[in-house]
């Protein structure tokens, strides 16, 4: 299956030598392996850790310049994964995503990208200068979320916009839901453009036939993935997939150094490089045994009163082509709870902490490190839950429609450069905003900058923050208030 080694950790081995050398540190970091660290921090992580946060030389190889193990990763990882270059992100995929953007699109040029993108493609095209054509995502109105766009969509979409220089989508979304990428690359590449993937909740993808198809299996040219949230590195650290055919990998590489530290974590990229090697030589047992925790999961809690997890049977509705069973989304509107209440019992009662919840919806990840114990006391606390609170309150209905994308009239970068002015959010409607207006997590935008703000985005906002969900966006930290261009 694979070219190389995949057991090879070239960085952590590399990071050992220095340590197993009683190497006497002259470079930065300044706390030197920990000596120079106060004991309040120190005594808690361990001196372990402290000792390989190094610096840039040789023995460690540089990240903006790789020759020595830091390439060598970055191949192992490329052979993993099927692709022709691996880049290590130390700026997550946040940071990824912005280079996959300023690599396939120049100021003007049109990209193609689905309404419930995160947050970091949309700052990606405003740093690109690039024109933003959304797709509507298939809205499931029963939990109330955005899944893919299908296949038809991505074609209609094309064809309306000939001229677009590349075509984004997300591979699976944050719940887990995937849409049938491979058919979406077939029609991309019609076009003789790129297909660059938002794979963030996706590293796992690949490794066991039970997951839905990665990007790079699907043929796509780019993607960003988030190996911390899923297969065991440390948080802030990812992988951008490239293919060379419609991708300039040189160009990618110095668009990688001009967004990235010159003082990359070495700890870090350990950690990247270690969880490559776990999923790649381990994934397919480690991944069996996690998606069948989170298939029980799934299974006792649709017997819980007042709760829904849904799994297969929403397959083959529109925009869901296939799951990602490891993501649990926990419905409690039959609780007659919002996402964020029920987030809060489970936090403060019962000390979970799930992933995120939104109005009707709570997400629990599963992944390599969970365990029946930790499953189960899931369980007996939804369970508890439900006692307390079914029949006590009346049921939520239907969700409330997510608002209509909004009218464009000025590019992202246009509006979020132009002159602004500050104004109440009941005065904003029928003004172009500067600022986005986002329901995070995960991160999807209400508003861009550059678009007219609506009585429908207004209300909207305001249903949010009365059920206590975080809305962000703007310089104002309550939301009571947003930038607007001023046009002469």
């Amino acid at each position: 299956m694979y070219k190389m080694d995949q057991s090879q950790t070239p960085i952590f081995d590399s990071l050992m030598e220095y340590v197993n050398r009683d190497t006497i540190p002259f470079h930065v970091p300044g706390h030197k392996k920990g000596v120079g660290m106060d004991s309040k921090f120190k005594d808690f992580v361990g001196t372990n850790v402290l000792s390989i946060d190094v610096t840039v030389f040789k023995l460690v190889d540089s990240l903006h310049h790789p020759t020595g193990p830091i390439k060598k990763a970055m191949e192992l990882a490329a052979d993993a994964y099927g692709s022709d270059m691996a880049f290590i992100s130390v700026n997550g995929t946040s940071g990824a995503i912005q280079a996959m953007i300023l690599a396939v699109v120049k100021a003007g040029e049109k990209i193609i990208v689905p309404r419930n993108v995160h947050k970091s493609v949309t700052s990606g095209i405003i740093l690109s200068g690039a024109t933003p054509v959304f797709m509507q995502p298939e809205i499931d109105k029963n939990v109330g979320i955005a899944h893919g766009v299908t296949p038809e969509t991505v074609e209609k979409t094309l064809k309306e916009n000939p001229d677009a220089k590349a075509v984004l989508i997300i591979n699976p979304t944050y719940y887990g839901v995937a849409a049938d990428i491979k058919k979406i690359a077939e029609i991309v590449h019609s076009y003789n453009i790129p297909l660059i993937v938002d794979e963030a909740h996706g590293p796992h993808l690949g490794f066991i036939d039970e997951l839905p198809m990665s990007a790079m299996q699907a043929g796509a040219d780019m993607c960003a993935q988030s190996t911390h949230k899923i297969i065991g590195s440390m948080t802030q650290s990812s992988f951008l997939q490239v293919r060379g055919e419609r991708i300039d990998i040189n160009r990618v590489q110095q668009i990688m150094n001009l967004l990235q530290t010159t003082s990359p974590s070495y700890v870090l990229m350990a950690s990247l490089d270690v969880a490559r090697m776990q999923v790649a030589t381990k994934g397919k047992e480690l991944l069996n045994y996690a998606i069948s925790l989170a298939n029980y999961a799934r299974e006792e809690i649709n017997k819980i009163p007042g709760l829904y997890c849904f799994g297969k049977d929403i397959l083959g509705n529109p925009g869901v082509y296939a799951l990602d069973p490891t993501k649990i989304t926990i419905t409690c509107k039959g609780l007659g709870l919002t996402g964020y209440e029920l987030d809060q019992i489970l936090a403060n009662d019962y000390h979970i902490q799930v992933e995120m919840s939104d109005l009707y919806n709570v997400l629990a990840v599963g992944s390599f490190g969970d365990t029946k114990e930790s499953i189960g006391k899931l369980i007996e606390a939804l369970k508890e839950i439900s006692k307390k609170y079914y029949g006590t309150k009346p049921v939520i209905g239907e969700a409330i429609d997510i608002p209509s994308i909004p009218k464009r009239v000025l590019t992202p970068r246009e509006a979020f450069y132009g002159k602004t002015k500050c104004v109440k959010l009941d005065d904003s409607i029928g003004k172009v905003s500067a600022e986005f207006l986002l329901a995070y997590p995960p991160g999807i935008p209400i508003v861009c900058p550059g678009e007219i703000i609506t009585h429908e985005i207004i209300d909207y906002v305001k249903v949010l923050k009365e059920a206590n969900l975080y809305v962000q966006g703007t310089e104002d930290p309550e939301v009571e208030t947003i930038k607007v261009v001023e046009i002469d």
